[in-house]
């Protein structure tokens, strides 16, 4: 069997394959894929060849991690039935071409126990599954009323904010974008200079900027936490003396877990959790090299989504 995939071959070199697939085993399900998002965080550091190096790195790869298809096949041990609508969150099947994360494919051959069933009745927003359960992985301990900032108002931002307000947190978000800042959401959304605020319990940076550490615990409330949520190409570092003198807690938030995804998916379908409004444009698979352009170059793009229910 094989799949039509996106392969990034180089940084900014993107292709369409079709690339064979490994076979599937007893405890794998195949799926056909309906839709993939496009990830402005690791995958344009992947795409642009400004991603740390780390173990499994390298080129070509096939990017993606926001997928949801349909299975159509399913080994005995898999756990899952044909017809199931999953969420995929990436794969590894494509034999010497990496999987990184491996979900921009027609087609994918993934261990039952990796898929998430989802309400066929989400359709589309359903690719959000992951980024939601990266938000929800990063939530601290949320008390009533209480005020925290998250940096970045981008779809994780939103997320995150959704999330604070519906544990009763009090969030204010910072954007520089005067595009993502406009319309009504529930919580503030700022410019960081008009913000005069020096006492947040807990600040989530989501807009991976390295250099923005220095000001963030400037902006914190005694023995509060910074959560790096983001993914940062550059060093981190900070001066010592005003975390000292906050006894400042610095926390990295990695990628979700199966619970986190179990969570989210349950307040999403009970209607908890919104996804209106995240996505924002929508291409053919086929025209992947100009939705990668247009997902990481327009600043009105907030979730670029691929269709694949029409690949050949």
């Amino acid at each position: 069997m094989d799949a039509l995939a996106v392969v990034l071959e180089q940084p900014e070199q993107l292709a369409l394959s079709r690339l064979p697939l490994s076979p599937a085993g007893e405890s794998d399900a195949v799926v056909a894929i309906s839709w993939s998002g496009i990830s402005t965080g690791t995958e344009r550091l992947l795409w642009s060849g400004r991603m740390p190096s780390f173990p499994g790195m390298g080129y070509p790869l096939v990017p993606g991690y926001e997928s949801v298809g349909t299975v159509i096949a399913a080994g005995p041990a898999s756990g899952r039935q044909v017809g199931e609508t999953v969420f995929v969150p990436g794969a590894r099947c494509f034999g010497e071409v990496r999987g990184l994360f491996g979900g921009a494919a027609s087609h994918l051959i993934v261990p039952g126990g990796r898929l998430v069933p989802v309400d066929p009745n989400l359709g589309e927003t359903a690719i959000l599954i992951a980024l939601a359960a990266t938000a929800y992985h990063a939530l601290a301990g949320i008390s009533p009323g209480e005020r925290s900032l998250i940096v970045g108002h981008g779809v994780l931002g939103r997320l995150l904010a959704r999330l604070t307000v519906l544990a009763g947190g009090a969030p204010t978000v910072w954007e520089t974008n005067a595009l993502r800042a406009r319309g009504r959401f529930g919580y503030p959304v700022v410019a960081p200079e008009t913000d005069e605020r020096r006492d947040y319990a807990t600040i989530t940076d989501v807009s991976g900027d390295a250099s923005l550490l220095d000001s963030l615990i400037g902006r914190l409330a005694p023995s509060g936490e910074i959560v790096l949520a983001g993914f940062y190409e550059a060093p981190l570092a900070f001066a010592f003396p005003p975390a000292f003198l906050r006894e400042a807690r610095i926390r990295v938030s990695a990628e979700f877990r199966p619970h986190d995804l179990t969570a989210v998916t349950a307040l999403i379908e009970r209607g908890a959790l919104s996804l209106d409004g995240l996505i924002t444009h929508r291409r053919p698979a086929t025209d992947a090299q100009a939705a990668y352009r247009t997902a990481f170059g327009d600043p009105e793009c907030l979730k670029m989504i691929l269709d694949w229910r029409a690949a050949p």
